[in-house]
């Protein structure tokens, strides 16, 4: 496969005085604008017994600030045409709306008011509302869905307790419980400042204009100082000997196997990604094609990395029972598979389906200026270099062949994953 030519989206960036970090890329196919704003704070910044912090803000930047009512910031983007959201990670959080670009100046006001004004309307009341929505969340899409523990089951088997991964953006109750006021002000102020963001403006809307309203609005904000990261260092593999099982109310029986793998942005990573595509990515996947098609144990099965940035990232693959299949054998049959993708590595012809997939999915993503804005915004956070956007196809397509047995061979051994069961049953549990 020859070469991938790099992108060429245009990107200019500038940092105003007090830190904040802007990304102006001007595209004039439609009069929309997307204004994407993250913050470098996810749940991995998250203290012991303050977990669920980083995603409590993701609803409480909604409750208003110094000139904004309570409840107002979507109403208003709404009214404008706008299509607004927000999402919490563990390496960040972001907001972002897209609307037409005669409202870039509205966008950016009401972003640059809760930023520098949240805490002013900030009261108890608020928080415990906030506080109430976030419990409900979780047990609407965690406690009382099947599977909805999955995530939560598959780090503690995957991280140490107290590392900064070993916990999920959603927190816990007892946590969310014991916050007060204090906290959640400390918090915000530590980590929701101009010198800790990175601001995209893309779509129908100049560079140089970009700048202008983005310093209009921002500008006179206090920079703050971002505070420092601490980077643990790379964990080392499982020992193959992690297990845990549970008994759900769950439609079929299933088993996970978990591995720690390198960190994003890296050359190991991008070449495991694509091992995981090969295993368990679609329907020409090995999963699919022996334990769904073939042998017909499976109902469904998959494979999927979760890059993170800090010291080590997390990948897993499943299989769920069909009707009167013992969930023993779907677990040795996965367990098979996965060992033969060592002793059977990947092909060419594997490689570059897998190549190709990424490529389909990533030029779908940034054919929209909003999906655009995100990434500039992503590698902007977590790598420091926006430009990154354009050249990643030519990243994945730097990845060859011997890169791809050689890290087969080193993650995907036998004795360096976790399992996770579930057996269907009921268990009569209820939420906190």
């Amino acid at each position: 496969m020859s070469p991938a030519a790099p992108l060429a989206y245009p990107i200019v960036q500038r940092t105003l005085t007090n830190g904040l970090t802007v990304i102006a890329s001007p595209d004039h196919g439609t009069p929309t604008v997307a204004v994407n704003l993250w913050y470098d704070v996810g749940s991995r910044d998250e203290q012991p017994g303050r977990t669920g912090f980083a995603h409590l803000f993701e609803h409480l930047m909604f409750q208003g600030s110094t000139h904004v009512p309570t409840g107002q910031h979507i109403g208003l983007l709404q009214a404008a045409g706008a299509s607004v959201n927000a999402t919490t990670w563990f390496d960040r959080t972001n907001y972002f709306e897209t609307l037409p670009s005669g409202g870039l100046d509205l966008a950016l006001w009401l972003e640059a008011d809760r930023l520098g004004g949240l805490l002013d309307t900030m009261t108890q009341e608020s928080l415990d509302n906030q506080r109430e929505v976030v419990k409900e969340e979780k047990r609407q899409r965690y406690d009382n869905v099947p599977y909805g523990d999955v995530m939560e089951r598959l780090i503690r088997l995957t991280f140490p307790e107290q590392h900064p991964y070993g916990h999920t953006t959603i927190g816990s109750m007892d946590d969310l419980n014991a916050a007060t006021l204090e906290d959640v002000q400390h918090f915000f102020r530590t980590h929701y400042l101009p010198s800790n963001a990175v601001l995209s403006i893309v779509g129908d809307v100049e560079p140089d204009r970009a700048f202008e309203r983005a310093d209009t609005y921002f500008g006179g904000l206090h920079g703050g100082h971002k505070p420092a990261k601490v980077v643990p260092a790379p964990l080392p593999p499982l020992t193959g000997t992690e297990r845990a099982e549970t008994t759900a109310d769950v439609p079929a029986a299933a088993v996970y196997l978990t591995w720690r793998l390198p960190a994003r942005g890296t050359p190991e990573f991008d070449a495991v990604d694509l091992a995981f595509s090969i295993l368990g990515h679609g329907q020409t996947s090995r999963l699919h094609r022996q334990l769904v098609r073939s042998a017909e144990l499976a109902e469904s099965s998959g494979a999927s990395t979760l890059g993170l940035i800090g010291g080590s990232s997390y990948g897993f693959a499943y299989g769920r029972a069909r009707d009167g299949v013992e969930v023993e054998q779907v677990e040795a049959a996965l367990a098979a598979e996965v060992d033969r993708l060592v002793s059977e590595p990947p092909t060419e012809r594997e490689l570059r389906r897998a190549k190709a997939q990424y490529e389909r999915h990533w030029l779908h993503e940034l054919a929209r200026v909003d999906s655009r804005a995100d990434a500039f915004g992503e590698f902007a956070t977590l790598h420091r270099n926006p430009a990154l956007v354009n050249t990643r196809i030519a990243e994945i397509e730097a990845v060859g062949l011997d890169d791809l047995v050689d890290v087969v061979g080193s993650v995907f051994r036998s004795d360096q994953r976790a399992t996770l069961v579930y057996r269907q049953g009921s268990t009569g549990r209820s939420a906190a």
